[in-house]
């Protein structure tokens, strides 16, 4: 049985009913969390998620909200309040991908991706740190006062034609989530990123689904396996917990080695 390390703390995971954020969301739970499952338009997967949750022992709720809108996230933190006190951990994860030629992108697929992505994540963490601020720190429960766990990608650093509005958002997430480590450290409110590269989710399907695709991406990655989203979970309930207390403004790469660039491994 897994350590109870978040016991008695409330986790919100956006975009949570399915992929990483289903994954980040499972492992905050078995690990004592109270989790809200974020999702936006599929609750039959949500459910079913918050249904395996409960199975580990901790409270969970599905709440519909759509991030990229101000008042569909402060309605969301209102009902998580309701149901839980406060929030102690935020998990900004819901994102997406509009992919296009860069002369050929609309200013559509460029806008929903920013509004997702980066503006979604502004949303959240503005109304995690406005409770985390009025409520103020709890030490038996955590030694911050609020933690925030910023989804990026490795495209936060590697340059990704063909995703042009994806990787600028992921860059811009890096300094979102260094600003508020710096701004509210005093606080005693810790800020950090995952950057997760190649794993296996609904959203790079034809990245693995074939032989051949799965071979091809290998090329990229020296450790020679695609990631699972219990991956990005276990490092998730690492910086949610105490173990992590002295982290913040951090980003963690968690990519099988992507960001060493196997490709001049031969070359260069």
């Amino acid at each position: 049985m897994a350590e109870k390390k978040l016991a008695g703390q409330s986790a919100l995971v956006t975009g949570a009913s399915s992929g990483i954020g289903e994954g980040v969301a499972l492992a905050l739970g078995e690990a004592g969390a109270n989790v809200i499952v974020n999702y936006n338009s599929n609750p039959d997967s949500a459910n079913a998620v918050v249904e395996k949750i409960k199975a580990f022992g901790s409270k969970a709720i599905a709440i519909q909200a759509d991030v990229s809108k101000e008042e569909s996230v402060q309605s969301m933190f209102k009902q998580t309040i309701k149901e839980f006190g406060t929030i102690d951990i935020l998990v900004n994860n819901a994102g997406l991908q509009k992919d296009a030629k860069f002369d050929e992108m609309t200013l559509a697929q460029w806008q929903t991706v920013i509004d997702i992505n980066l503006t979604g994540q502004f949303l959240c963490a503005r109304e995690a740190i406005r409770e985390f601020l009025r409520r103020g720190p709890v030490p038996e429960r955590s030694l911050a006062t609020g933690k925030i766990i910023c989804m990026s990608s490795v495209h936060e650093l590697i340059p990704w034609a063909g995703h042009v509005n994806y990787a600028s958002s992921k860059g811009a997430i890096k300094m979102l989530m260094q600003s508020l480590a710096q701004e509210y450290g005093d606080r005693k409110i810790r800020v950090n990123s995952i950057c997760p590269g190649a794993i296996q989710t609904p959203i790079n399907r034809a990245a693995w689904e074939t032989p051949q695709a799965l071979n091809s991406l290998m090329t990229l990655i020296p450790y020679n396996r695609i990631g699972q989203p219990s991956d990005i979970g276990r490092l998730a309930v690492f910086l949610a917990s105490d173990d992590s207390d002295y982290i913040t403004g951090t980003s963690i790469f968690i990519d099988g080695g992507m960001t060493v660039f196997e490709g001049f491994a031969t070359g260069g």
